[in-house]
């Protein structure tokens, strides 16, 4: 929704005629109508006094997003990131639990041939 159509709505779901608006506003109906159509659009002064007639931010105002849902996508990113952040870091976990099973592998495999090797050479292992 643009600007002047969301302004004819505000005004609508108040109940108000373009001229009560207006007289609000200090402007002549016809301004209100102006606006409301796209021919001209309100000074700075005229869009805080309408931001604070409808107890809204100017964003909210002008472009038509809702601060509240911008907080919440920023606390859904915030915690999405987290989730992220701790999936990276279980993954780092599991690295260095692989690499720690396979120094411990390691070292079992080679004791395991340094008994065969003993056994081997003092003539104790493969005896018949």
């Amino acid at each position: 929704m643009n600007f002047n159509d969301r302004l004819a709505d505000l005004r609508r779901k108040r109940g108000l005629s373009q001229e009560q608006l207006g007289y609000e506003l200090g402007v002549s109906r016809q301004t209100v109508s102006k606006w409301e159509l796209g021919q001209s659009y309100p000074d700075f002064q005229r869009l805080v006094l309408l931001s604070d007639y409808y107890e809204m931010s100017l964003d909210e105002l002008v472009r038509g997003v809702d601060v509240g849902d911008v907080r919440a996508l920023n606390e859904s990113d915030k915690r999405i990131s987290s989730i992220y952040s701790d999936v990276e870091r279980g993954k780092e976990a599991a690295l260095r639990a692989w690499r720690a099973f396979l120094v411990v592998g390691c070292v079992v495999l080679a004791l395991f041939a340094l008994v065969v090797a003993y056994g081997v050479l003092s003539g104790g292992l493969f005896v018949r």
